[in-house]
């Protein structure tokens, strides 16, 4: 647990769905310095509430809705520590890193703790493509009241005004660790869900689309994760992925295109619906209403139909 000579109290919360195989690994990284885990599972139906429960976590549940920020915000309401850590279930906070954001509470040091993150991705861990640990930086440790829970897909915490904000430097053993996709698969699947969350929000703020400007966003991504963020040092991995997330700009402007110009998923069933039956209506037409049998030929038939005209 957390130095109790410092009168502070700190809250792990962790969000689950599904997650009986890696959430162990991120509970054992926080139990032995977190006075609380906070657990908010979206209807897990494997073993992740019970794996939870026997760690002493405190397990409440939310409705699952394809991303986890809500979940997060649910949990924020519920911590009760001074600090509060926020960690996905296939995160873990390796000991140096532990001991520096003990010190950092202890002394007083920072209200928000901005932390590098060491991501696995495709099997590796990378160190460029914007998923490096000098790249990708999250404030995941803050005093109570510091940061706003907001609803922005991975950006869902706001530093308030006046709040204090330390960067930890990058070095070995002072950054979350995440295993994040492990193949390409899994980056599709969830590319698709949060594609269609981001192409929700941007229709209802109206913004109209283009194919120029989805050319340009998705150049644009490519070059940034690529060159930019020095994507090439991550080799064969580094290319694809940034490839995929410019898939990911193209994918967001044409689901929001699609849906301005042929509404939903329901409405294009209803239309094709409506052009079968403008097809069959001509054998409801037809004078004879006499179908070719299996044993007539296309010619064969078409000559039925002309002599009973």
């Amino acid at each position: 647990m957390a130095d109790s000579t410092s009168g502070l109290r700190i809250s792990a919360v962790i969000n689950t769905l599904n997650e009986e195989r890696r959430l162990p690994f991120a509970l054992r990284s926080v139990k032995s310095w977190v006075d609380e885990i906070i657990v908010v599972d979206m209807h897990s139906t494997d073993a992740t509430r019970e794996i939870a429960e026997s760690f002493g976590a405190r397990v409440f549940l939310h409705e699952p809705l394809g991303y986890a920020d809500p979940a997060r915000a649910f949990a924020l309401e519920h911590a009760t520590g001074d600090w509060i850590l926020v960690l996905d279930a296939d995160e873990l906070i390796p000991l140096p890193l532990s001991e520096r954001l003990l010190e950092v509470a202890r002394r007083d040091e920072a209200d928000v703790v901005v932390i590098p993150w060491l991501n696995y991705l495709l099997g590796a861990p990378l160190r460029g493509t914007g998923w490096g640990p000098t790249q990708d930086r999250h404030e995941r440790f803050f005093r109570r009241g510091s940061v706003a829970a907001q609803p922005a897909i991975h950006a869902f915490l706001a530093i308030q005004p006046g709040a204090r904000v330390l960067e930890l430097p990058y070095a070995e053993g002072l950054a979350v660790v995440h295993f994040n996709y492990l193949d390409v698969h899994h980056f599709l699947d969830k590319l698709n869900r949060y594609t269609d969350i981001e192409a929700e929000r941007v229709q209802a703020s109206r913004k109209a689309g283009s194919v120029p400007r989805a050319l340009v966003r998705a150049g644009r991504e490519f070059v940034s994760r690529f060159v930019r963020f020095q994507g090439f040092r991550d080799g064969w991995r580094g290319f694809y992925l940034s490839a995929l997330m410019a898939t990911y700009r193209v994918a967001v402007a044409a689901k929001v295109r699609e849906r301005q110009v042929n509404g939903d998923r329901h409405a294009v069933e209803a239309a094709y619906e409506a052009e079968a039956e403008k097809v069959l209506a001509a054998y409801s037409q037809s004078a004879s209403g006499h179908q070719p049998s299996l044993h007539q030929t296309p010619q064969a038939g078409l000559a039925a139909h002309r002599r009973a005209e």
